[in-house]
């Protein structure tokens, strides 16, 4: 058994980007977009108090949802940490909140039975240490303040690397760490990322990491070479979209990947974004990426108070309500080796294809790809109920290819996604 057999099975997953900068409401990177100095940052610290917080509430969305796993950001790019690291005072359990986030979360998704995983920056704004002046992201990096301040990044690694030894060893056992990201020279063992790496291998032999010790969003790195790195790490992790077609290395095997992607426009809160992707959209976004052999990891981004923004969780609701019927279709599924059909996707799980309809036929749906003999059983998975192959005089044209029909409606059962299950003769 291999140790990503787990990821690839669960094939969805819930993304939290949450943090001190839910109170300016203008997205995670506020702080470098408006290049704010420390000192006018400080008040949403000395007043992060989010009293609504209950990390059992956020864990059952994310069960209903048919999520498996979920990524909190223990730490984002500003250095305000969720836990009780001793590392540093810049922490929740410093705010009138008074609490170790973290800890919370840890505890109740895995009550829910939700593995567990935690995104940290390599970036840190708040640092001393970390490069202000002439840095790509940096809110200060014009800041003429800063021009030939020296930094002592020895100290910084030091420091981050202790902070992921906490996140490893103070919270039991962890299934991700999600790190991000590089960029420009600030990349593999710029972050001694082979010693981290190992460091935290050394306490979970079977954690699954990001790409991101080697680049950002847009970059595979060398997990598509032949010969990749030590810390190339165990997935690819494409950000805002989906492959083209399915990741290979040069030999041509598939690679495990996973797209994160936000709900809105924006990771963190933000108070005016309303721009909300349709639950319908982003049920054929899953389906999608389980056909190219992906994952999705879906973002929500609380508010000050610690709630998930209503649309989100409508939105949650909706899909879940889509994966209780149709999730065996999701979960455990991989490519199919079948051209995609006009109408929709295909995913396969063992002798198994699902076919996903997205869209209405004239009559007969066709099962392209798959010849009447070859056929075992078919049903419609979200009910079970029996389908037959269908014979007329119209598909007499095409003998190689099987039909199937819900009947004389014009319309599909499900308008989003109609799955149709195919159990092939071995």
């Amino acid at each position: 058994m291999k140790k990503t057999d787990w990821f690839t099975h669960s094939r969805f997953g819930m993304f939290i980007h949450w943090g001190i900068y839910a109170i300016p409401a203008r997205g995670e990177w506020v702080r470098s977009v408006e290049k704010i100095p420390l000192e006018d940052y400080q008040p949403h610290f000395d007043n992060f108090n989010p009293t609504d917080y209950d990390a059992k509430k956020w864990a059952k969305a994310a069960k209903n949802a048919g999520m498996k796993y979920a990524v909190l950001t223990a730490k984002h790019h500003d250095g305000f940490c969720l836990f009780d690291s001793k590392l540093t005072d810049y922490k929740s359990t410093n705010t009138p909140a008074n609490r170790d986030l973290v800890k919370e979360f840890v505890d109740a998704f895995r009550a829910e039975g939700i593995k567990i995983g935690f995104y940290y920056s390599l970036l840190d704004w708040h640092h001393p240490d970390y490069p202000h002046y002439g840095d790509k992201h940096h809110p200060m990096r014009d800041n003429e303040t800063y021009k030939g301040k020296h930094h002592d990044f020895d100290n910084y690694l030091k420091y981050m690397h202790g902070q992921v030894k906490e996140l490893c060893t103070n919270y039991g056992q962890i299934d991700i760490f999600w790190f991000d990201f590089s960029y420009d020279d600030m990349k593999g063992e710029k972050w001694k990322a082979t010693e981290l790496l190992q460091m935290i291998r050394s306490y979970w032999p079977d954690i699954l990491i990001d790409n991101r010790l080697e680049g950002s969003g847009e970059e595979h790195g060398s997990l598509t070479d032949n010969n990749h790195t030590e810390y190339a790490g165990d997935f690819i992790s494409p950000e805002q979209i989906i492959p083209l077609y399915p990741l290979t290395n040069p030999k041509g095997e598939n690679l495990i990947w996973e797209t994160c992607i936000t709900m809105n426009s924006n990771w963190g809160y933000h108070d005016t974004d309303k721009n909300f992707k349709p639950a319908d959209m982003l049920i054929k976004k899953l389906v999608e990426c389980v056909s190219k052999g992906g994952n999705m990891l879906l973002n929500v981004g609380p508010d000050a108070k610690g709630n998930i923004p209503q649309e989100s969780l409508d939105i949650l609701t909706k899909i879940g309500q889509w994966m209780r019927l149709n999730g065996e279709s999701i979960y455990g599924c991989h490519i199919a080796d079948i051209s995609k059909p006009e109408y929709g996707r295909i995913t396969k799980k063992g002798n198994v294809l699902y076919y996903h309809v997205m869209e209405s036929q004239i009559s007969a749906i066709p099962l392209v790809g798959i010849k009447p003999e070859q056929i075992k059983r078919i049903w419609h998975v979200a009910t079970g109920a029996e389908l037959n192959p269908m014979q007329h005089w119209f598909l007499n044209n095409y003998p190689e290819i099987a039909f199937v029909s819900f009947g004389a409606s014009p319309n599909l059962p499900d308008a989003t996604d109609t799955v149709i299950g195919i159990e092939l003769f071995k």
